[in-house]
């Protein structure tokens, strides 16, 4: 099948582009003038971006299927409005041109549209409350998964698809932020852990997440929600299998969440003058503070899904990191 794949250049897009690929599927990437195509397997480029509806068309012409994980996964922009436009507008004409064109859409969303779950892993049944969102990456996609859900429910084949925090061999992006926080420990920046360490994450290996999308692709259903999530490790538990995996020893201190989030809303107001993006802001410091736990029967059960145990792609990823010369 032709297939359209947005996003091909971040960090999980080179990963399914090769994924899908590999099952011989035949790509179309949508890519900006300036993106980096080094690692990617070969296929046809049609160059800009999903806010360009023209670019869209032309992409999407004469593909079977639609991969979308092209986002603005930031913690922080100078333009707040550029949350919207990519992540709001940008997938409204996706969903649109992917709908015209008659094309089967496997849309990348993420476990931050869902919310935070609390201690007990939540399922498809899960749906953002809608009451407050503590940044704007958590209110767009939360507002991109409603468009979806929408069209879903009118008929338009489409599969939904919600990672945990992706980590694992690849490029350096800000969504790669497993990678980013290990070379943070093993360069003696991060001195502390936000709050007591006991908040619960899900970790899903990027080579793993890749396979799901391949297997949702092909085989899921039509309007079916997946998470393609992994084990669910609290802070301290995280940095216990990472000391397992390489040696690192955890940061020693932990620092309160009110003391972090005073620090994060200074680093933001200098952000905000000097354009510099800051290291720390409240907004993230109120993410630390949730649970986000997530369960992966459903795509086990309907794709094949698996998620290989943290301990296990924490050493694949430290040993990658070696071999980089980046450890």
């Amino acid at each position: 099948m032709r297939v359209l794949l947005t996003g091909a250049t971040g960090f999980l897009g080179k990963h399914v582009a090769r994924a899908l690929a590999g099952a011989g599927h035949e790509l179309r990437l949508l890519a900006r003038e300036r993106s980096n195509l080094e690692g990617l397997p070969p296929g046809e480029v049609v160059r800009g971006d999903v806010t360009d509806r023209e670019s869209l068309r032309r992409a999407v012409d004469g593909c079977g299927a639609v991969c979308h994980l092209a986002a603005l996964v930031k913690t922080w922009v100078p333009d707040r409005s550029r949350f919207d436009a990519v992540n709001v507008q940008g997938f409204r004409q996706v969903l649109e041109t992917a709908h015209a064109a008659g094309a089967r859409l496997v849309y990348t969303s993420s476990f931050i549209a869902i919310g935070p779950a609390g201690p007990e892993p939540a399922d498809e049944s899960r749906l953002h409350p809608g009451d407050r969102y503590r940044n704007d990456y958590e209110r767009t996609k939360a507002q991109a998964d409603g468009l979806a859900r929408a069209a879903a429910a009118a008929g338009q084949d489409i599969v939904l698809l919600y990672p945990g925090v992706i980590y694992g061999p690849g490029e350096l992006t800000e969504g790669n932020i497993v990678v980013k926080l290990v070379l943070d420990l093993a360069h003696g920046r991060l001195p502390a852990i936000l709050g007591p360490g006991d908040r619960l994450w899900s970790y899903a290996f990027v080579d793993d997440v890749a396979e799901g999308h391949r297997a949702a692709l092909e085989r899921g259903r039509a309007g079916e929600r997946y998470f393609l999530a992994g084990d669910n490790v609290d802070m301290n538990g995280f940095f216990a299998t990472l000391q397992e995996a390489s040696g690192l020893r955890p940061p020693r201190w932990h620092l309160p969440y009110a003391a972090a989030s005073l620090m994060g809303r200074a680093m933001l107001a200098w952000a905000e003058l000097t354009g510099h993006p800051p290291q720390l802001t409240h907004r993230e410091v109120a993410v630390f503070r949730e649970h986000w736990a997530y369960s992966s029967a459903k795509a086990e059960r309907e794709l094949g899904y698996r998620s290989r145990p943290l301990r296990e792609g924490l050493r694949q990823t430290v040993d990658w990191l070696r071999d980089q010369r980046l450890l």
